[in-house]
């Protein structure tokens, strides 16, 4: 009786584990590691901590020091010399999360806070995985939207890339590119605005070929949805660059410090085994700039606020932003004769003209600069304690980006935003984001309401003239400078004639 009893139980044991053998074959569940689900469970808990969200399959773990690179991907001692010597202790939570899946060449769409240290979380996996020198042509290709931005990168990416004997490259002049292929043959990574390389592309035959190509990055990458004339806009530019990457074993990497739907939409559909990684809350500022709006009446009343800004005293360096050239202009002709140290930068001076004019702002020569957009994006000024925006920004993303320039890697800085009965219409959106990021901001300003907006881009305000001399004088002016021009029409026309 007890012989047959323990038989029974002897096979039913065996179904027992049979059917958990078919179990976990179907499930893949691990019953012989539990600490798996410890450790599923510690990872989670780490990105919650740093505010890492993934959205993708079979995501690496992310690093939690620099010193893991070497044991778990193999990095070169030289690197890891190299990121100590810029300064990097521990790597930020989008370099966690980002040089990992680099690393595992995978594709990522990421979006962090402008200041984060984008740009060491793509630089760094994709020097590493070129190895070094091969001298077969350009490897790895990074686009940025601004020529300033690409000198920014290409300074990073030589400091990073030192004793590995990769040459990055970034174009100068298109005419000293094109009938030297050997040149190019030299150099492993290119850093170029979309124009640039663009030209190069379609010349007969082109004078640069991208097929050996392993890694296309896009920095600042929302800006492909941005609207633009036909062929002009970004998102144009890398449908073209993307089609002349034609290896097989190209990867791609899109970050941005600010988020589009548009722009996840189209790395869905066009990025094989897409991971998504995000830092923090999407398209915010970031909590340590303190922000502020003023409310100015009208237009001449922000050129008095910003010359009493100026005359009470303040930290420099400052940036101040405009949304036009024409208006860089006339607010830096308003109050150069107040200040020394104050000059603009615009799309009108020389590339040679704006190199001095960054340098010198960095150099602390320069204390107040004017610009337009062509400084909100990526432009990495550590030291600039005050950002003012003369004009009201047109998107929430715009915004962002502009702030963005202080209260950089951890450092404080501070916001100013002046606004007129004019900017009411875009007031509220750009106030809840002061708001998300734990600023003061009035009751009134909130409870506003404003109509729908079909899309996000806007056009920007037309403005009256930066001056201080009355608009009678102005129109005395301009009827007086059409006259002349006129006379020198008609003088021209009768000497034609004669």
């Amino acid at each position: 009786m007890v012989i047959d009893c323990l038989k029974t139980f002897s096979v039913m044991k065996n179904e027992i584990l049979e059917g958990l053998t078919t179990v976990n074959s179907i499930f893949k569940f691990d019953f012989s590691n539990k600490a798996s689900y410890a450790d599923i469970s510690k990872v989670t808990h780490f990105r919650r901590v740093h505010k890492i969200y993934v959205t993708g399959e079979d995501v690496p773990d992310p690093l939690e020091n620099f010193s893991q690179l070497v044991g778990d991907y193999g990095v070169s001692s030289t690197i890891l010399d190299n990121i100590k010597n810029l300064g990097y202790l521990n790597p930020t939570p989008i370099q966690m999360q980002a040089i990992p899946l680099m690393m595992h060449n995978r594709q990522i769409l990421a979006c962090a806070p402008t200041g984060s240290g984008k740009t060491a979380a793509f630089l760094i996996p994709l020097i590493h995985n070129l190895k070094g020198p091969e001298k077969v042509g350009i490897r790895a290709v990074i686009l940025a939207p601004t020529r300033e931005l690409v000198k920014q990168t290409y300074s990073f990416c030589v400091k990073l890339s030192e004793e590995t004997g990769l040459r990055p490259l970034i174009i100068e002049n298109v005419n000293d590119v094109k009938d030297r292929p050997k040149f190019l043959r030299k150099h492993d990574i290119l850093i170029s605005t979309p124009n640039r390389l663009i030209y190069l592309l379609k010349n007969d035959p082109p004078s640069i070929k991208l097929n050996k190509v392993q890694w296309l990055v896009v920095d600042e990458c929302d800006k492909l949805f941005e609207t633009g004339k036909e062929e002009k806009s970004f998102r144009d530019q890398l449908a073209f660059i993307y089609n002349a990457c034609d290896s097989s074993f190209l990867k791609r990497a899109m970050f941005s410090a600010t988020f589009r739907h548009e722009v996840e939409e189209w790395c869905k559909l066009n990025l094989d085994s897409l991971v998504c990684v995000s830092i923090g809350t999407k398209n915010t500022a970031v909590e340590s700039v303190k922000q502020e709006l003023l409310f100015t009446g009208w237009e001449a009343g922000k050129l008095l606020a910003i010359k009493n800004f100026l005359q009470e005293g303040f930290t420099p360096p400052c940036l101040i932003f405009v949304q036009s050239k024409e208006r860089a202009k006339e607010l830096y002709s308003e109050i150069a004769f107040l200040y020394s140290k104050v000059y603009v930068i615009h799309s009108d001076l020389t590339q040679e003209q704006r190199d001095k004019v960054m340098q010198n702002f960095i150099d602390g020569k320069i204390w107040i600069l004017i610009c337009t957009e062509l400084m909100g994006r990526g432009m990495d000024f550590q030291d600039v304690q005050v950002v003012i925006n003369y004009d009201f920004p047109t998107t929430a993303i715009e915004y962002i980006h502009r702030i963005g320039r202080t209260g950089r890697a951890g450092k404080t800085g501070r916001a100013i935003t002046y606004f007129t009965t004019d900017d009411v219409e875009n007031l509220k959106n750009i106030a809840q984001v002061i708001k998300n990021a734990g600023c003061e901001v009035p009751e009134y300003i909130m409870s506003l309401k404003t109509k729908k907006k079909k899309n996000e881009f806007q056009r920007p305000i037309k403005r009256q003239k930066i001056s201080t001399v009355p608009v009678y004088d102005l129109q005395k002016q301009s009827k007086k400078r059409k006259l002349i021009q006129n006379s020198i029409k008609k003088k021209l026309k009768k000497k034609v004639d004669a």
